[in-house]
């Protein structure tokens, strides 16, 4: 069978720095991208990266010497960039999407300069698409205390963010995750969508494990499709998620393929949020390969909105673990499994 050529095949580097504790000192750009360029199954190799745009990987303020020194970085590896995630939140110099002050402010900045790096690298040959990702920055506690009020804040947040990626040819994905308020369920997630009402422009970043999470209603009870204690059952799981990829999926414009346990995570500055198991993991409560095809077929896949490449997302793993070149070689090996059953041409 004639390997397909989409979706190129990414991997996060944002796993050496998201939710480290005190012990978990991060690890470099460098060597994220020395074991990206050494996976190997069978002779393919990954197409590219995606990039989490803070320090100590790539500063949001870079000059263009520092972007010029990054692609040429990347490029020679024979790697290409796609997505990126913009530095939204207050501790990495953002803010609020809810602050209709400072915060708005901070959070709009963080946009504006990740679409001058991103198009900059796009300039230079080493990008051929993606996204900017983003989300409210915002926890569910504060969301909750005027839902209908804070959600209107966040839409116009998210619009204003719209019009400065439009002025840089750019598009927005919002990531949607259990511990961010007014994205903590798969409905407050269309919600916030369709407030903003700018689909040409600001989509929805699918996480596999994240998205299993919404099933199960964590920090959103009323919005629960399955118990914990029905994950086993495949008819049970697959109705569940299928309900919400089929609202969430003609969103979509950006993909993470993940594994998820049915548990949630804390982690350094990450509480309480979704639980991204190893690809190899016998605990894994999804069949990766199975239920990617519910985001990735389909006349309203993500492919109809030119979506290029997907991403493997692992994070707040033990550095021992991250560092193990094996790891890598696992999750690439899931990967191609993906697009030999989803890709196209």
């Amino acid at each position: 069978m004639a390997q397909n050529a989409y979706p190129k095949l990414h991997n996060a580097m944002w796993p050496g720095l998201v939710g480290k504790g005190e012990d978990e000192p991060p690890i470099g750009l460098d060597q994220m991208l020395d074991m990206t360029q050494a996976a190997a199954v069978d002779g393919v190799k990954f197409d590219g990266v995606d990039l989490f745009l803070a320090d100590p990987h790539t500063s949001i303020d870079a000059d263009d010497d520092t972007i010029k020194a990054l692609a040429d970085n990347v490029g020679g590896r024979g790697l290409g960039i796609g997505s990126a995630v913009a530095p939204v939140w207050p501790p990495v110099g953002g803010g609020s999407a809810m602050d209709e002050g400072d915060g708005r402010r901070a959070f709009l900045d963080a946009v504006r300069k990740a679409c001058r790096i991103m198009g900059r690298l796009r300039e230079l040959g080493v990008r051929k698409g993606g996204v900017i990702r983003i989300d409210t920055a915002t926890g569910v506690a504060e969301w909750a205390a005027d839902p209908a009020g804070n959600t209107a804040k966040m839409a116009e947040t998210f619009r204003l963010a719209c019009d400065i990626a439009e002025d840089h040819g750019e598009r927005l994905a919002a990531e949607g995750e259990i511990c961010w308020g007014g994205m903590h369920s798969w409905r407050h997630m269309v919600d916030l969508l369709e407030a903003v009402g700018r689909p040409k422009t600001l989509g929805f970043q699918a996480d596999m494990a994240h998205t299993m999470l919404y099933a199960m209603g964590y920090n959103a009870p009323e919005h629960k499709l399955i118990e914990a204690g029905d994950l086993d059952d495949p008819a049970k799981l697959d109705a569940a998620y299928k309900r919400i990829a089929d609202a969430l999926r003609p969103w979509t414009i950006d993909f993470h393929v993940a594994q998820n346990d049915g548990t949630v995570h804390g982690q350094g500055s990450h509480d309480r949020t979704g639980r991204h198991c190893m690809a190899t993991d016998p605990n894994g409560k999804l069949d990766v390969v199975r239920h990617s095809g519910m985001w990735l077929k389909g006349p309203d896949g993500p492919a109809s909105r030119g979506m290029r490449h997907i991403c493997w997302d692992g994070c707040m793993f033990p550095n021992k673990v991250l560092e193990t070149q094996q790891t890598w070689n696992d999750i690439l090996a899931t990967m191609i499994k993906v697009r030999d059953a989803h890709g196209w041409n």
